[in-house]
């Protein structure tokens, strides 16, 4: 019998791009493999941010498509507008951080599933949605209300 994985809801971000780089540095040096995905807006803002959130950290990071497999296989943190690009990759990542809108297709799919939802309240009311599918699909949710250093 398989677990189903959990999801970490982290609500009220004020600084989701920030919020997510510590996260992918945390994960990066935890040797995770990570998926990000987002509207293309925010990938370019958060691939930006990557280059340079802290000036003595480098984030290695591939943005797919476009990324050559070989390039991807070697490289912990892959940005896409969506998860299904990972599916033709490997070794695939462990982790997806969703900070899109909409919830991924197949969220169990996922050994590790991570929110960041912002602190407006259409980003929060999206993770309320987002929190309905999942638990609709019976993923276990774990909650962390961000705190005022988030």
């Amino acid at each position: 019998m398989s677990v189903m994985p959990e999801v970490e809801f982290h609500t009220g971000v004020q600084d989701p791009l920030g919020f997510a780089c510590r996260l992918l540095r945390k994960a990066c040096r935890q040797g995770a493999r990570v998926l990000v995905t987002a509207p293309s807006d925010t990938l370019t803002a958060l691939d930006r941010s990557l280059w340079t959130f802290e000036e003595c950290d480098f984030l290695p990071h591939v943005r797919l498509p476009g990324a050559a497999p070989a390039t991807a296989a070697l490289t912990p943190i892959w940005l896409a507008a969506s998860a299904t690009v990972a599916q033709a990759l490997a070794p695939r990542p462990g982790v997806l951080v969703n900070l899109g809108a909409a919830a991924p297709p197949e969220p169990a799919q996922w050994p590790r599933l991570i929110e960041i939802v912002g602190a407006e309240a259409d980003a929060a009311a999206g993770g309320r949605e987002r929190w309905r599918a999942y638990k609709a699909a019976g993923l276990s949710i774990v909650h962390h209300a961000a705190s005022a250093r988030d």
